[in-house]
């Protein structure tokens, strides 16, 4: 079996930390501070980012091909308007085509991007099973003094690629956008009555949303704050948290998980959550990516 141990290592100096990392920029080096050296790296998630890559692809497909289809029409109207119309509006159509072509070619930059990360995670998670799996066929053999030492080695390298699993995961995190909430209101039929007072309270990860409204007599609503941004996470999922406002008490109304894994499209998302578990009560949310 030494053949193999060598291949894998050769194959694992090949690529190495810090090839792996020169190929890789983010925004801003101090978003991601759990990522510098030193630091407690935390446990990938491949199946949860392949879920999140592809809904990610999708969604950037979706406005690579609207896109496109605006160039197409704004290009055969082009066309007609060079033989006859006014030359001004002739120069607006052109100066919109221009605008709109930098957009593709930036669109298809950033799909090329996320590719070339989700490519280099898949590597580094083939890299980190190998070494698992040898781990463990080493700890069925007799122990000797090479297969410490290369247990030792192992481990080092399980290591390692999981570190760059997780910087990579970061540095996707990046190109995900964001994501646009928008308060529709509570749905509750006779549960909701005029007067009543509600605080709502939306997170993900670290980022937090509280806001407060009032059921009208005209059975309308009016709430202290209608729009929050929200940048998406690979592995949080938004919390959502009711409570009943009376004078001086609160009464928890119901709290919800919700994926976002949906919300990676082109079309605002009408999103309706079961508040209690009855449905008795739901919160209606608009999101546009």
């Amino acid at each position: 079996c030494i053949f193999p141990i060598f291949l894998f290592f050769f194959y694992r100096k090949s690529l190495g930390r810090s090839s792996v990392r020169s190929r890789m920029s983010l925004k801003s080096p101090k978003a991601y501070n759990s990522l510098q050296k030193g630091a407690v790296i935390w446990d990938p998630k491949p199946l949860q980012v392949k879920k999140i890559f592809e809904a990610l692809k999708k969604g950037l497909n979706e406005y690579l091909e609207a896109h496109q289809a605006e160039l197409d029409y704004l290009s055969g109207r082009h066309k007609d308007t060079k033989r006859n119309s006014r030359l001004a509006f002739y120069y607006d159509l052109d100066k919109q085509i221009r605008s709109v072509d930098r957009y593709i070619r930036k669109l298809e930059f950033h799909i090329s991007k996320v590719e070339e990360l989700y490519e280099a995670y898949c590597i580094q998670c083939r890299l980190r099973d190998g070494a698992t799996n040898m781990k463990h066929a080493f700890s069925l053999s007799p122990s000797t003094k090479a297969s410490r030492e290369s247990l030792v080695e192992l481990y080092k390298n399980f290591q390692e690629c999981t570190e760059d699993m997780c910087f990579i995961e970061g540095a996707l995190e990046v190109h995900l956008g964001e994501f646009h909430l928008k308060m529709k209101g509570l749905v509750g039929f006779a549960r909701l009555c005029p007067g009543d007072q509600y605080e709502v309270f939306v997170r993900l990860g670290r980022q937090k949303w509280r806001l407060k409204g009032k059921i009208e007599t005209d059975d309308s609503q009016t709430w202290d704050e209608e729009e929050k941004i929200f940048i998406p996470s690979l592995h949080e999922k938004f919390e959502i948290k009711v409570t009943e406002l009376r004078g001086l008490a609160t009464i928890l109304v119901g709290v919800v998980t919700c994926d976002s894994i949906n919300f990676f499209t082109t079309k605002p998302q009408a999103i309706i959550v079961d508040i209690t578990e009855l449905g008795t009560i739901k919160l209606q949310l608009e999101v546009l990516w």
